[in-house]
């Protein structure tokens, strides 16, 4: 099986001391530089903490609220049950999906931190789905007869069988062949046991997305219901020796974690990830931006058209996500805007299929700040960025069509990785810049 290849993120280490506000101290010797690292320190500081309150926070935010209501559509396949499930409900469930992974997709330029501390990431979005395996679960009574329709035992099960790709195959089935394929709703002709396994995909799914948002605000800053969400995965007996990933970030969330207030309160020592803003910065172009630039460039468009570059290339014609819902390209604009988000402080304004538009306009982006440095580089970044959303919007779907190493589309799906590259390749120019200024 050829699973999405993770990639690993700097480690948490829970931190139960409250931070301080404020800079953190340098440890360089006092001298002729100290005046213009204060400068940026104080600088930076401002753009960190627009960065998280105003596109990482709302983003996790509307991706738990959309991940509940995809748990409560399919809750409502499950309640149906056998040979009542309609076309309608099917079709509401599949339109729930593609909302919580647009949101999911644009939140992929901030990967390091909870996302890959717990897991989360591979626990969600890993692909392909293990078709074997879930035959094999399927038909295992004495496993089925454990499933809980909130999520809480299929936890434990193998990343191929869970997440966004998981569902997708349930909601989601191709008709024709070819150019010619399209997506339609699943038939509702689900057996109890695959009724049982989607409202129990869904409902982990949806716990997952609901510990992202929690690990960032702190638990006491969700909304109740989500607490109460919480509160439901706490009360089972033995689930904590079942999910290691999922003990720890509950303990965690319990003893006070707010990852939102690490970042934005840096220092040294405490268990911090971050000892400054600078450090932070770095974090958010190498481990956020330049990551997903080149996942989608030379993993997610290189592994399936053999044209990667690169560590993380491997090649494999059937490296292709989301290919029940046809909705591969669509998910790999959404992580260039995420890293249009991450850069230019905003919640973009480009249409995406769940057909909502939510700006919040920052007063102090990365951008700006190196717009207030270099204008020529600032604006040379945007064109990268629009660069490679085109690109990429000028690939075709099917694309486990079009991915093919030869036909007319090879070309379209080369420009579309050089445009990834070349966008990676930017922001080693935004780096220099920021660290020069010492």
């Amino acid at each position: 099986m050829n699973m999405k290849k993770y990639l690993k993120m700097p480690l948490y280490v829970a931190s139960l001391a409250l931070m301080t506000a404020g800079v953190a101290s340098c440890s360089d010797d006092e001298g002729p530089g100290t005046s213009a690292r204060d400068e940026r320190e104080a600088a930076l500081r401002l753009v960190v903490n627009d960065y998280v309150d105003r596109t990482v926070i709302p983003t996790y935010e509307q991706l738990a609220d959309a991940s509940v209501e995809l748990h409560t559509a399919c809750l409502a396949m499950y309640n149906a049950g056998v040979g009542n499930v309609t076309s309608a409900q099917v079709e509401t469930a599949g339109e729930a999906w593609k909302k919580a992974r647009e949101y999911w997709e644009r939140s992929e330029a901030w990967l390091y931190g909870p996302a890959g501390d717990y897991n989360v990431d591979p626990h969600i979005d890993s692909w392909p789905l293990d078709q074997g395996l879930l035959d094999d679960l399927l038909a295992n009574s004495s496993e089925m007869a454990k499933m809980d329709a909130d999520g809480v035992y299929i936890s434990s099960q193998d990343y191929g069988l869970l997440g966004f790709h998981a569902l997708e195959y349930m909601l989601f089935a191709i008709e024709g062949s070819g150019m010619s394929q399209t997506s339609v709703p699943h038939s509702t002709d689900y057996t109890a046991e695959e009724l049982s396994y989607i409202a129990g995909v869904a409902g982990d799914l949806r716990n997952h997305c609901i510990f992202l948002e929690a690990a960032w605000v702190g638990e006491d800053n969700i909304s109740s219901s989500k607490q109460d969400i919480l509160a439901q995965v706490r009360s089972v007996a033995d689930f904590a020796a079942n999910n290691t990933s999922i003990r720890t970030v509950l303990t965690d969330l319990a003893n006070g974690l707010c990852y939102a207030d690490l970042m934005k309160n840096p220092s040294e020592g405490g268990g911090n990830d971050f000892v400054n803003y600078l450090d932070a910065i770095q974090a958010v172009v190498t481990d956020g931006i330049q990551n997903i630039a080149n996942e989608v460039g030379n993993v997610k468009i290189g592994n399936p058209t053999g044209m990667g570059t690169g560590d993380d290339f491997e090649y494999d014609p059937n490296y292709i996500e989301s290919p029940y819902s046809l909705n591969s390209i669509n998910d790999f604009k959404g992580n260039i805007i995420s890293i249009e988000n991450a850069y230019m402080g905003i919640q973009s304004s480009k249409d995406y299929n769940s057909g909502e538009t939510l700006i919040r306009p920052v007063d102090h982006s990365l951008s700006a700040y190196v717009a207030s440095l270099d204008a020529d580089l600032d604006a040379r970044v945007q064109a990268a960025i629009t660069a490679a959303y085109d690109a990429i919007s000028e690939m075709q779907e099917p694309f486990v069509v079009t991915c093919s190493s030869s036909g007319p589309y090879v070309e379209v799906n080369r420009a579309a990785i050089t445009a990834c590259n070349a966008l990676n390749d930017i922001f080693d120019e935004v780096l220099r810049l920021i660290e020069e200024q010492r």
